[in-house]
C-alpha cells in the first residue's frame, strides 16, 4: 500500500527526496504526521541518537521544514559512510 501523500508540496518533494536514498516513511503516530527512519540504523550515527525526525503536518513554513528534513537525510553520518565506501569501491574497479 503507497503512503498517503503530504499536503504541503514542498515537504512531499522532501519525503521523495528521503525514501529515494532509503529513508522509511512511517505516516501516523502521536502528534505528527508521520517520521523518517534512516535504512542504517547505526548506533554510532547522530552522536549514537538514531537518524529518526519528525515530519509535522501543518509547519509554520513548509519550505523550511523541507530543509530540515533534507539536511537530516543529506547528513546522515551512515549514508555519508556507506557512500564513500561506495565511491572508493568504484575507484579501485577503474583501474582493471
Amino acid at each position: 500500500m503507497a503512503r498517503p501523500s503530504h499536503a504541503r508540496k514542498e515537504v512531499e518533494q522532501a519525503l521523495r527526496h528521503a525514501e529515494s536514498k532509503g529513508w522509511r516513511v512511517v505516516v501516523g503516530g502521536g502528534h505528527c504526521w508521520g517520521k523518517l527512519y534512516c535504512p542504517y540504523n547505526n548506533a554510532d550515527c547522530r552522536c549514537g541518537e538514531f537518524c529518526i525526525t519528525s515530519v509535522w503536518s501543518t509547519p509554520r513554513s513548509a519550505g523550511n521544514l523541507a530543509r530540515q528534513l533534507r539536511r537530516v537525510v543529506d547528513n546522515c553520518t551512515a549514508g555519508r559512510t556507506a557512500t564513500q565506501a561506495l565511491d572508493a569501491g568504484e575507484e579501485s574497479n577503474d583501474g582493471v
